[in-house]
């Protein structure tokens, strides 16, 4: 039996040593927010935290994630869905199709902590995701937002929402 500590608390499963930590995330602990891209790293929609370091979750062995570590997901990042960088996501109706919005996010969270007002050259070089919907402006758009302290106005989108307000 293997032991991991994912979002706060102890997780046991079986899996063989070479199994990535995505797939012991999705299938063994049924944490199916973070998601398969590409398989080699690329792609970024894999993105969890092991001990608040942005990481590749699809080509890292489960074998190499100690039971002392602090793996966290996207549905570990807020336990209400609040965490700045998601309701910046939200008012920014950044995603199209979605699929790499919890990789992203993940990414912008570490950069967010790591350097609370990143510059463009900051945020070219933490924000590898790939986003097939093109979604890159409004990425940055959101993590500016952010830093800036959750103001929207300052995206300088102009979103027309459904109940007519805009952003």
């Amino acid at each position: 039996m293997v032991k991991l500590n994912v979002n706060g608390s102890p997780r046991e499963f079986e899996a063989e040593s070479d199994t990535p930590l995505l797939w012991v995330l999705r299938e063994q602990l049924g944490l199916t927010g973070t998601k398969y891209g590409c398989g080699i790293a690329q792609c970024g929609a894999c993105t969890v935290h092991i001990d608040g370091e942005p990481t590749r979750s699809c080509v890292r062995p489960v074998s190499s994630v100690n039971a002392d570590q602090k793996v966290v997901t996207i549905e570990g990042l807020s336990k209400d869905g609040l965490h700045p960088v998601q309701k910046a996501w939200v008012a920014l109706d950044v995603p199209q199709c979605g699929f790499c919005q919890s990789g992203m996010i993940m990414a912008a969270a570490a950069l967010l902590k790591d350097k609370p007002n990143p510059t463009d050259e900051d945020i070219n070089q933490s924000i590898t995701n790939i986003c097939r919907c093109g979604t890159y402006n409004r990425v940055r758009a959101a993590i500016k937002v952010v830093a800036q302290g959750g103001n929207t106005r300052s995206a300088g989108l102009a979103i027309q929402h459904p109940d007519g307000s805009t952003t």
